[in-house]
């Protein structure tokens, strides 16, 4: 084992910056939600090998491929691919991708942690404010790519929508029910930080929406420019907005955003020192951002036609399935926390999740369709402001006392598949007959078509 550091810190050309304490205080609530589905490697069979630089190597592939308990899910990475070659479907590609992103988002935070050991807390939490949500940043790029606006503003709705609904729903819910002789407290200032941005990006993506109503005098034919234009000039206050919340989290306020942690923990003993080196993160990081990317595309590619073939929308996939597959580690994560009775680390995955979304991933895709020369503006339709504006407004009514209990968690949770209900029913592809599948290893088959006495002819 000692020979194994000494490769690392080769590798690194230095030590690690700053006492074991102080980057364990630079650890984030993202970070310490995935580093609870992490776990420890045994090295014990690699420490016999002779050779160091082979033992370096496979530790670094034992830490990356085993050191989570999503492990089980890295086969599904390459099914995609085959199942593109083969034709299998693109209902498969679509389905295959969606579980093939989910451990690889996992592995991102693993890595920009490890990272952080090297660069220190301060430049470690601005790595991983950037890459905390990446996947659906790559995913909404992509689908930017591809011209398919629609799927990248449901999306990102979706995604605000699950943090504040069905992950801090499903939370609360199930650690009131595990400490129901224990009163679940949580700090309420960051989560008042967190609020007031959210209802800053609601109220930018509003305006474009309300703009419509109080120009109806004007032709329509000249109202799509000033809403784009509103939408920019509202895309750049957010960013800044943003870039000021980094200050405030990072330098200015630190203590009171960041994870607190207990010193008998297993999650900060099992993230006290690096475990593979600087040059090596950064390597795997770039490999695996590429594979997300990949896998995105597939998803962005297919989703019409899987929308097609299981004969839901496009909206339902978009603001429920992607959200919930895309994010399911840093979901488990919170959901473990709460049941330890550890609310504010849970918050701050939720809240923080949500908050970087709405006022960052939303305006940024605004600015980079701006630089590619697509029209994209923040203008929602009124279902999904409202739904947007009841969650916001729902979920701060619930953490106003610094309390929680596991009826809040339900009504979170109830809310949520009101609306994932909402969508489901919302632009059904198929008005006239209801097809009823069963599964095919290459494809859904029709078993029935039904025919109701009221469809049309």
């Amino acid at each position: 084992m000692a020979s194994t550091q000494e490769h690392w810190n080769l590798e690194n050309g230095s030590n690690l910056k700053g006492s074991s304490k102080e980057i364990r205080h630079g650890r984030t609530a993202h970070n310490m939600s995935s580093s609870s589905l992490r776990k420890k490697s045994d090295l014990a069979l690699l420490s016999k090998l002779r050779c160091g630089l082979l033992r370096m190597i496979l530790a670094n592939l034992q830490e990356v491929f085993l050191g989570t308990k999503l492990s089980v899910l890295f086969p599904f990475i390459p099914l995609p691919f085959i199942a593109s070659i083969y034709n299998f479907g693109t209902p498969w590609v679509f389905a295959f991708s969606l579980i093939g992103l989910t451990p690889l988002a996992e592995r991102v935070s693993f890595l920009t942690e490890q990272i952080a050991f090297y660069t220190g807390p301060t430049v470690g939490g601005l790595l991983n404010a950037t890459c905390g949500n990446a996947t659906e940043l790559i995913i909404a790029l992509l689908a930017l790519h591809q011209r398919k606006i629609e799927v990248v503003k449901c999306s990102l709705l979706g995604s605000v929508l699950s943090n504040l609904l069905l992950v801090l729903g499903s939370s609360l819910f199930c650690g009131g029910l595990m400490n129901l002789k224990k009163d679940q407290k949580y700090d309420r200032r960051p989560a008042d930080v967190n609020f007031l941005l959210l209802l800053l990006g609601l109220m930018c993506q509003m305006l474009p929406f309300l703009f419509k109503y109080a120009a109806s005098a004007t032709p329509a034919s000249l109202r799509a420019d000033p809403t784009l234009q509103l939408s920019r000039v509202s895309s750049i206050i957010m960013l800044l907005a943003y870039s000021a919340y980094l200050f405030f989290q990072l330098k200015t306020h630190r203590q009171l955003c960041e994870a607190q942690e207990d010193e008998d923990s297993d999650e900060v003993a099992s993230g006290e020192e690096a475990v593979i080196g600087l040059w090596t993160a950064l390597a795997w990081l770039v490999g695996m951002t590429a594979v997300i990317a990949l896998l995105s595309e597939y998803v962005v590619a297919t989703i019409e036609d899987a929308a097609e073939s299981w004969s839901i929308s496009v909206s339902f996939i978009s603001i429920i399935l992607l959200p919930i597959v895309g994010n399911a580690a840093e979901h488990a994560g919170a959901i473990i926390f709460a049941f330890k009775n550890k609310l504010d680390i849970t918050l701050g995955v939720a809240l923080g999740s949500a908050t970087q979304i709405s006022i960052f991933v939303v305006p940024l895709s605004v600015v980079v369709a701006w630089i590619m020369g697509i029209e994209m503006d923040l203008d929602l339709n009124i279902l999904e402001i409202g739904c947007l504006a009841l969650s916001i407004i729902v979920t701060a009514f619930a953490l106003q006392d610094g309390t929680s209990h596991y009826m809040k968690g339900l009504v979170l949770l109830l809310c949520y598949i009101v609306i994932g209900a909402c969508f489901f029913v919302l632009r059904t592809p198929i008005h006239k007959f209801w097809l009823i599948y069963w599964p095919c290893p290459f494809r859904l088959i029709p078993r029935k078509r039904i025919r109701y006495p009221n469809d049309d002819v």
